[in-house]
């Protein structure tokens, strides 16, 4: 049940900022660090300086190679909990703690401001005037029927500075 969990995690963190659901299950580095920062796993014993050694150690991955596929992230969480926890046999205590953990988190995003001129320009029902005409009790846009300045001869072709129907010149 924990393998099946576990694996759940590692896609859920190998496709964060991936772009597509699809994304192939290999981690890199950013996103190993990641798991443990946001499953709040880090302390004094175990820092994220630690996690990066770990990550690189030859019984990971080969120099070559810069992302873990889940054996390998399997075997790099032994060396984890052998680094926090003193033996490698607690990795058990590590990986329920992973478990317990939801999925990525997005952090020092943005967030909505909600500024008083904002508020004042977004919101309809504090619109004055011809502009309130322009939207129905929900907010909604009535389109051209909201528009008391329509033109009453634009339906027959006229536009703003055209002078006349049929005063244009035909012999040019």
């Amino acid at each position: 049940m924990s393998d099946e969990k576990l694996h759940e995690i590692f896609k859920s963190f190998c496709a964060f900022g991936a772009g597509c659901k699809d994304a192939q299950p290999l981690m890199d580095n950013a996103k190993f660090a990641k798991l443990f920062r946001d499953l709040k796993i880090y302390d004094k014993k175990f820092t994220q300086i630690d996690s990066d050694i770990i990550f690189n150690r030859p019984e990971v991955k080969s120099k070559s190679e810069r992302k873990v596929n889940f054996s390998q992230f399997k075997a790099a969480l032994s060396l984890c909990a052998e680094k926090k926890y003193g033996k490698r046999e607690d990795v058990i205590k590590l990986v329920d703690k992973i478990c317990e953990g939801k999925g990525p988190v997005a952090s020092k995003t943005t967030k909505v401001v909600k500024a008083g001129a904002v508020d004042r320009l977004t919101d309809t029902r504090k619109y004055t005037g011809s502009h309130k005409e322009r939207f129905d009790e929900t907010g909604k846009g009535r389109g051209i029927e909201g528009r008391v300045d329509r033109d009453p001869h634009a339906e027959a072709g006229y536009v703003g500075n055209y002078r006349g129907r049929d005063t244009y010149d035909q012999t040019h």
